[in-house]
C-alpha cells in the first residue's frame, strides 16, 4: 500500500492541464460495446479506474489498440459474452463501480448483461435500483443472486417504453440510454440526468447513428435503431480536477493557471468557489487563480451564513463538496457544507479536525466550517485516504499544513487523479511517493 509524504507550507506556481474526465470516460468506454465497428477515443485519463475498465473490455474480447498518449481505438467485433459468467469477470467487475454500465450496451446488443455487485468509493449505499428498474421497463428480466452478489439482465429484444426515473442518476441514465438506442420503438426518459458527461455520451451515440432528442434536458426521447456504427470522440476536461486545483491554489495561497478547462461545461463550479472569496479569473479558455493572502466567505443577502450543497446538474456536483469543505478551513467566515446524496462522505473531517481545523460535524450530511483566516497553519499528521475526493481534500490540507504529513492508501487517490504527485511537483510542491 503506497503513501504520499508531503512537506507543506510551500507556495505553488505555474500552469496545469486538467486530465480527461473520469466520469465521462467510464460511460464512453462502455458504449464501445454497442457496435462492431471501431470507436476511437481521445483524452482518456491514465488513472486506475479507467485502466481497470479498459482491461475489463479487453478481457471481454474487445480489441484495444493504443494510438498515442490518451488515445485508443476500440473494436468490439468479437465479444465473448460467456466471459460474464467466468470468475475473472466477477473479480474485475466487482472492483470497479463503473463496470455496471457494461450491462446496458451488452443487454441491447447481445440480449444479456451480467454484473457482480460493483466496488468503488465507500461513501455510503449507492443504489443500483434506477438502472435495473429502467431495464425492466424496456422488457428485460432481472435476477439477483444475493449469495453470489450477482445481477443478471436478459431480454430477447428490448422494447421502447416511457419511464419516470425515481432519481436523476447519471450512471443510471447513461445505462438506460445505451440500452434504449437499440431497442424497438421509442423510449422516453423523464427526470433524466443532464450532466455535460451525459450530453457527451448522447452526442457520441448520435454520431454513431442513434436517434436521441432532448439532449441537455431532463426529458429524453430515443427512437431505437437496428445497429450503430463507429465514431471518434474526445473527452471533456475533468471538472472535478479543475475544482480541486482551484481549492488547492486558495489553500496554499498560490498562483495557478488551469488550462483549457471547457468553461461552458463547468456550470456553477467557478461561482461556488467565488462565494468562498476565491478569485477565479477567466482568461479565454483558461481559469487563473491568483495568489491571495486572504479570502472571505460571502453571506446570503439577509446576512445569514453561506450554505453550499449538492444537487443534480446544473446544481453543484457532490464530488466537489469535500474540496469546498477543506478550502473553507482557511477562509474568513463560516460555511455550512450540506452533502445530501451520500451519508458517509463527510466522515473524513476527523482528520482535518486533528490537523487543527474548526469543523463541527452536525450529522452524517452536514458540517459547519469556521474559517481560520490563516491565523494559524494546520498541523502535519499521518492520515489515510478513505475515497478519491476525500483523499485529495486531505492532500490539499497537507500541502497547506506546517511540517511533513503522510497520506496512506493513496491507491484511492490514484483511482481518480492522473500522476498527481508528478504534476504537483511541477508546480513546486514537495511531495514524494513512498512504499
Amino acid at each position: 500500500m503506497g503513501s504520499f509524504k508531503i512537506v507543506g507550507g510551500r507556495r505553488l506556481k505555474g500552469e496545469v492541464i486538467p486530465q480527461g474526465a473520469k466520469n465521462e470516460a467510464l460511460q464512453i468506454l462502455c458504449a464501445v460495446l454497442l457496435t462492431a465497428e471501431p470507436v476511437t477515443i481521445h483524452n482518456v485519463p491514465d488513472i486506475v479506474d479507467v485502466n481497470k475498465l479498459i482491461d475489463l473490455l479487453r478481457q471481454m474480447g474487445v480489441q484495444v489498440e493504443p494510438l498515442s498518449t490518451g488515445s485508443y481505438r476500440f473494436t468490439a467485433k468479437d465479444v465473448d459474452i460467456e466471459f460474464f459468467l467466468k470468475p475473472e469477470f466477477k473479480t474485475l467487475g466487482g472492483g470497479l463501480r463503473g463496470s455496471v454500465m457494461v450491462v446496458g450496451p451488452s443487454l441491447a446488443r447481445f440480449g444479456r448483461g451480467y454484473i457482480p455487485t460493483p466496488g468503488g468509493d465507500k461513501i455510503g449505499r449507492r443504489r443500483l435500483d434506477t438502472h435495473f428498474i429502467g431495464f425492466e421497463k424496456l422488457g428485460a428480466e432481472i435476477k439477483y443472486d444475493s449469495k453470489e452478489g450477482f445481477f443478471k439482465a436478459e431480454a430477447k429484444r428490448l422494447k421502447g417504453a416511457y419511464m419516470l426515473l425515481d432519481e436523476a442518476s447519471v450512471t443510471g441514465t447513461a445505462n438506460i440510454v445505451m440500452a434504449a438506442v437499440l431497442a424497438e420503438g421509442r423510449t422516453t426518459i423523464f427526470n433524466a440526468a443532464c450532466e455535460p458527461y451525459l450530453q457527451q455520451l448522447c452526442d457520441m451515440l448520435v454520431r454513431m447513428g442513434a436517434k436521441i432528442s432532448g439532449i441537455g434536458s431532463n426529458l429524453l426521447h430515443i427512437d431505437g435503431v437496428d445497429s450503430l456504427g463507429g465514431t471518434e470522440h474526445t473527452l471533456l476536461p475533468d471538472m472535478i480536477e479543475i475544482g480541486s486545483f482551484i481549492g488547492m491554489a486558495a489553500m496554499t495561497r498560490s498562483a495557478i493557471t488551469i488550462k483549457n478547462v471547457g468553461i461552458q461545461h463547468l456550470g456553477v463550479i467557478p461561482d461556488v468557489f467565488r462565494k468562498l472569496g476565491i478569485a477565479v479569473v477567466q482568461q479565454g479558455e483558461d481559469l487563473h487563480v491568483p495568489a491571495q493572502e486572504h479570502y472571505t466567505i460571502t453571506k446570503f443577502i439577509d446576512g445569514s451564513n453561506m450554505t453550499v450543497s449538492d444537487a443534480p446538474w446544473p446544481g453543484f456536483t457532490p464530488d466537489l463538496l469535500s474540496i469546498v469543505l477543506v478550502t473553507a478551513i482557511q477562509a474568513k467566515g463560516s460555511v455550512l457544507v450540506h452533502q445530501k446524496m451520500f451519508e458517509s462522505r463527510l466522515f473524513f473531517v476527523d482528520k482535518l479536525i486533528e490537523m487543527g481545523a474548526q469543523i463541527t460535524l452536525c450529522d452524517p450530511h452536514r458540517a459547519l466550517v469556521i474559517g481560520n483566516d490563516f491565523q494559524s497553519p494546520l498541523r502535519a499528521i499521518r492520515m489515510t485516504s478513505p475515497d478519491i475526493r476525500a483523499g485529495v481534500s486531505l492532500l490539499i490540507a497537507a500541502l497547506s499544513a506546517e511540517g511533513t504529513s503522510t497520506i496512506d492508501n493513496i491507491e484511492q487517490i490514484d483511482r481518480g487523479y492522473q500522476n498527481i504527485d508528478k504534476r504537483l511537483r511541477a508546480l513546486g510542491a514537495q511531495i514524494e511517493r513512498v512504499g
